[in-house]
């Protein structure tokens, strides 16, 4: 049985949308659950559901790191908080992912300095699966580095394919540099230089520059880019989608005529907010480390909670650190002048 240990003090919403969530993952995907955080505050949630029979179990941590706080200084400090301690659970084999909603930058350094970098990987990278009118696609980096070297980016584009064909079931997935043209002359020296790493790196099916509209629009499978870019095209995606859903909601009931019209069309509507509610997808995974974790989404309730642990079982199911590891082992190419485990 996969288990997975989870943060219930991450997030705008826990402990208890993190317990809810948690509740529902472990019975409808069988995965053995861990608690971590302060038991009593948890068995308080815990005892608002009905978890008879399940695989749900309370690993005890004393403090949480919060929003406000600088990562890197909170995660040194507190050595017994929540994020902490459910990263150490995978670190010792005592779980094999970890699942933390909230400050993303804590989850991220606590897996960097609990997990460690895989072998030949400069940097980690956070790899978030974006709607687009064919499915599913992925944008990385997306806030785990505000400034890259050429190098760095072409690794993540490698990490990104491997993660596409592995969890998304992609065949032979494009991958794509993030730039303001298609055109090869166009660009700064940081993407020119990308380009033609990612040109001549083996294994995958680069296409060259794409545009932010391209991964919307389905013409690409992993869309590569720094930190800071990818974080400004996240977060424009989702008040872009946001502010669609609330105009199309006003206009619905802007008259007696439309408002039929909603009734009858709501199946649909339905069925569009599943393909880009953030919700649905879970949680931005971080690769390049050696182990599994899965970041959600600071304002998740359990609905996401559920989906991002689905999505660490699925990272666990389909092995891929392993798969990452052995391609950054057996190609030396890839290794750059700052990598190191």
């Amino acid at each position: 049985m996969i288990r997975i240990a989870v943060d219930a003090m991450g997030g705008d919403y826990a402990p208890r949308e993190v317990v809810h969530g948690s509740v529902i993952a472990a019975r409808e995907y069988g995965v053995a659950v861990q608690l971590v955080g302060p038991p009593d505050i948890i068995e308080k949630e815990l005892t608002r559901h009905d978890h008879a029979g399940l695989q749900i179990s309370i690993v005890p941590a004393s403090e949480v790191v919060a929003m406000d706080e600088k990562p890197s200084r909170a995660i040194v400090k507190k050595k017994d908080s929540s994020i902490v301690v459910a990263t150490k659970r995978v670190s010792e084999g005592m779980a094999d992912a970890v699942v933390a909603a909230g400050s993303t930058g804590a989850a991220a350094v606590a897996a960097q300095i609990g997990l460690g970098r895989i072998a030949n990987v400069d940097r980690s990278a956070i790899c978030c699966t974006m709607p687009s009118i064919n499915g599913r696609c992925l944008l990385v980096d997306v806030g785990a580095n505000l400034d890259c070297t050429p190098h760095q980016l072409m690794q993540f584009g490698v990490m990104g394919s491997i993660v596409s064909a592995g969890l998304l079931g992609k065949s032979n997935p494009t991958v794509g540099l993030m730039n303001v043209g298609t055109e090869e002359t166009k660009g700064n020296e940081l993407v020119q230089e990308a380009y033609k790493l990612l040109k001549a790196a083996k294994g995958i099916n680069f296409i060259g520059f794409v545009e932010g509209r391209d991964f919307a629009l389905g013409r690409v499978d992993v869309t590569v880019t720094d930190g800071f870019t990818g974080n400004v095209a996240l977060k424009t995606a989702e008040g872009i989608a946001k502010m669609c859903s609330i105009m199309l909601k006003q206009e619905l009931l802007s008259s007696a005529r439309t408002k039929v019209g909603a009734i009858v069309a709501k199946p649909a509507f339905e069925g569009l907010k599943n393909r880009v509610d953030h919700n649905v997808f879970g949680g931005a995974l971080l690769v390049g480390v050696k182990g599994v974790c899965v970041i959600a989404h600071g304002g998740s309730k359990h609905t996401a909670i559920k989906n991002a642990i689905r999505v660490a079982k699925d990272m666990v199911a389909a092995d891929m650190v392993k798969k990452i590891e052995n391609s950054f082992f057996f190609d030396h190419s890839m290794a750059g002048a700052g990598s190191k485990s």
